[in-house]
């Protein structure tokens, strides 16, 4: 992993900013039964507000595999574009988009800066239906947690941080923050919080996807939103997506 993106460096500053963002239905009930004839049931229709899987490329989808759209955000869990982006166009996408099955919406967390590790290892740390709630509830209660990580580390922590293997680093560093406690209101253990944030597997993953990300689609900040494999420009929040995806369904 570049030197740039380990969390001692990170740490060397411990802040971050929230607003830097970068540059830029249910099953349907069997027919009734006529007095005279049994008539055949209606066909189940799909819930695809629960049909949640990982991607191969690591992501995590929601809704209709085969949708004519197919929509994919990268975005960082301590954006605060992105916190907006979930709270103000993520319910309407479900219920109006992805619901229908027009609209599959596959989400990839993009490191933005060290603190992105730690939530986004826990992210991947769950089964695919889990991980989704814990997206939200890392964007719902982001103001919470984020906090205080804007604060300068201690030169103590900084210290031991340096002396730490990376993945070291990014469980200590989320600890010191809270993060840990965040989790164990979620049911997590100290254990299992410490096996999810220092998982070098994770970590690679994580790094491959800002790879593809910057060199694929050209990101420069998050969120961005890519239609059927084609970056939108000029497209960080739910005003200016909606009007893409309905072009796209069109």
């Amino acid at each position: 992993m570049s030197p740039a993106y380990r969390i001692a460096a990170v740490a060397a500053v411990a802040v971050f900013t929230l607003t830097a963002c970068g540059d830029n239905a249910s099953k349907a009930a069997p027919a009734a039964k006529s007095t005279t004839t049994t008539a055949a049931a209606a066909p189940a229709k799909a819930d695809w507000l629960n049909v949640i899987t990982m991607t191969p490329d690591g992501g995590f989808r929601q809704g209709n595999p085969d949708a004519k759209v197919k929509l994919l955000e990268f975005g960082s869990l301590t954006c605060s574009h992105c916190g907006a982006f979930a709270h103000e166009g993520v319910p309407e996408l479900r219920a109006k988009y992805i619901a229908t099955g027009k609209v599959s919406y596959e989400y990839r967390t993009f490191i933005l800066n060290g603190v992105d590790f730690a939530p986004s290892l826990l992210v991947r740390c769950q089964q695919p239906a889990a991980a989704i709630k814990l997206i939200d509830a890392f964007y719902d209660q982001q103001p919470v947690w984020t906090l205080p990580f804007t604060k300068p580390l201690p030169d103590d922590v900084q210290k031991k941080l340096s002396t730490l293997p990376q993945e070291q680093q990014i469980t200590e560093f989320a600890a010191n923050g809270g993060l840990d406690a965040f989790m164990r209101t979620r049911g997590m253990t100290r254990a299992k919080f410490d096996q999810c944030t220092s998982d070098k597997a994770g970590i690679a993953a994580l790094t491959a996807i800002r790879d593809e990300a910057t060199n694929k689609y050209k990101l420069q900040g998050t969120p961005t939103f890519v239609i059927n494999g084609v970056a939108q420009v000029d497209t960080a929040n739910w005003a200016k997506l909606k009007p893409q995806l309905d072009a796209a369904l069109s």
